[in-house]
C-alpha cells in the first residue's frame, strides 16, 4: 500500500510537471507570436507632385479636441520646385487616428508672401489653444518665421505676429520645430543666412527665439558660438529631464553637432560633435510621452559607405535612454539609395501609434523635396 501511494504521488507529480511545461511552451509562443505581430511601419498618404503642383512639402501635425489630426503643409503652385516658389500652406484631416486621410486639400493659409509661405510647425498650447508658426517669404534677404493663433480648433486663425522683430535677414525655421517648455515659455531654434547689408552665406548664425506671454512678444538670445569650420544649419531643440536645453544641429563633418543652454534658450554653449553620424541634412528629436525616451529620426550616413555618401537615405529611427548620451534599437524605415529623406514631422497619436511626414522623393529624378509621405509606426516596432 505504501509503494501504492508513492507510485500515485510520483505519478501526479509527473502529470503537474507537464501541464506546467505545456502552458510554458504555449506562453512562449503566444509571446513569439505577439512580437512578430508587430506590424511594420506603413505609408498611409503619399503628397505626389501633379499639374500647377510641383512640390508637398514640410507640414506637421495637430491632434482636434474631436478627435481628428489635421497635417498642414507647404503645396507648391506653378512650375517650379524651388524653395523660393509660390506655395500656400494646405491641410489633410484624418478621423481614424491617422489610417486614412480626406482626398483634397483645405486651404490653411493663402500664400500671403512675396514668395510663399512655407515651413509648418503645429503646437496645442498649455493654455489649449493651438499655434501655428510658418516662414513668411519675401526674398532672399527677408524671411521671417510667423505665428498664428486658433482658439475654435483650427477653424480660424489670428492675424500674424512676426516672430522676429529684432533685426531683418533671412530665417530659417524648419518645420515640427517650435516647443513649449514645461514652464510655459515658447522657444523656437533659427538660422540667419542674409540680411539686407549682406550676401548669402551657407554658414547660418544660430540663435534661439523666446516668448513669455504666449507668442505675443519675442526675444533673442545671444548667437550660437562657433570657432570651427563646421557649417551650421537647421537646428532643433529638446528640453532635457535636467531642464537643460539641447541644439542638435545639421551640419558638416559627417555628424550633428550639439549646443546646450542652462537659463531656457538665453545664452548657448560652443558647439560640440554629437554621437549622431549624419550627412548635411536636419534631424529631428521627440520625447516619447509614455516611456520619457528620445525619439530621434534622421539619416543613418555618416558618410562611411561611398555608395551613399553625402545622401539623405536611409531614413532611421533610434531611441535614447539616457537623454542622448546613446542611442539604441537602431532600425531603418527606408532604406533606398535613391531615396532622398528629410524635413521629419514626429507625433503621438496615442500610447501606442506614431505618426511620420516627411519628404521621400527621389534622388536622381530631382523630386527629393517634391514628394511627402505620411508614415504610421507601432511604438512596440520601435523598441522591438
Amino acid at each position: 500500500m505504501k509503494s501504492s501511494s508513492i507510485l500515485r504521488f510520483d505519478l501526479s507529480r509527473n502529470t503537474l510537471f507537464i501541464i506546467s511545461a505545456l502552458l510554458f511552451v504555449l506562453a512562449c509562443s503566444n509571446e513569439v507570436k505577439k512580437v512578430t505581430d508587430i506590424p511594420e511601419p506603413k505609408t498611409v498618404l503619399k503628397l505626389s507632385p501633379s499639374e500647377n503642383n510641383p512640390r508637398n512639402s514640410e507640414g506637421d501635425f495637430v491632434t482636434l479636441k474631436d478627435g481628428r489630426i489635421l497635417y498642414v503643409y507647404s503645396r507648391y503652385t506653378g512650375d517650379s520646385s524651388s524653395d523660393d516658389a509660390p506655395a500656400f500652406l494646405a491641410g489633410r484631416y484624418s478621423v481614424d487616428g491617422g489610417k486614412t486621410w480626406t482626398s483634397e486639400d483645405k486651404m490653411i493659409i493663402p500664400n500671403e508672401g512675396e514668395m510663399n509661405v512655407m515651413s509648418v510647425s503645429l503646437l496645442r498650447l498649455q493654455n489649449g489653444e493651438i499655434a501655428l508658426f510658418y516662414l513668411r517669404k519675401n526674398s532672399a534677404e527677408d524671411c521671417i518665421p510667423m505665428m498664428r493663433i486658433s482658439r475654435d480648433e483650427a477653424k480660424t486663425w489670428s492675424e500674424p505676429v512676426p516672430c522676429i522683430a529684432d533685426r531683418k535677414g533671412y530665417f530659417v525655421l524648419n518645420n515640427d520645430r517650435v516647443i513649449q517648455l514645461k514652464d510655459g515659455r515658447l522657444i523656437m531654434p533659427v538660422a540667419l543666412h542674409n540680411t539686407p547689408e549682406g550676401k548669402w552665406n551657407s554658414q547660418g548664425d544660430l540663435f534661439s527665439y523666446y516668448s513669455d506671454d504666449n507668442g505675443i512678444s519675442w526675444y533673442s538670445s545671444t548667437k550660437v558660438p562657433n570657432a570651427t569650420d563646421i557649417i551650421t544649419q537647421e537646428p532643433g531643440l529638446i528640453e532635457l529631464k535636467d531642464g537643460r536645453l539641447m541644439m542638435y544641429i545639421r551640419a558638416t563633418g559627417g555628424f550633428q553637432q550639439l549646443s546646450f543652454s542652462s537659463d531656457r534658450g538665453e545664452t548657448w554653449s560652443h558647439i560640440e560633435t554629437s554621437n549622431i553620424p549624419s550627412p548635411l541634412s536636419p534631424a529631428t528629436i521627440e520625447r516619447i510621452p509614455v516611456t520619457r525616451d528620445l525619439l530621434l529620426v534622421w539619416n543613418n550616413n555618416g558618410g562611411s559607405n561611398p555608395e551613399i555618401k553625402g545622401q539623405r537615405t536611409p531614413l532611421t529611427t533610434a531611441i535614447s535612454k539616457d537623454e542622448g548620451k546613446t542611442w539604441d534599437y537602431i532600425k531603418n524605415i527606408d532604406t533606398d539609395p535613391d531615396g532622398w529623406y528629410c524635413y521629419t514631422a514626429i507625433h503621438f497619436v496615442d500610447d501606442q501609434h506614431i505618426l511620420l511626414s516627411n519628404c521621400a522623393g527621389s534622388s536622381s529624378q530631382g523630386t527629393g523635396l517634391s514628394v511627402t509621405e505620411l508614415t504610421l509606426m507601432d511604438k512596440l516596432w520601435l523598441y522591438n
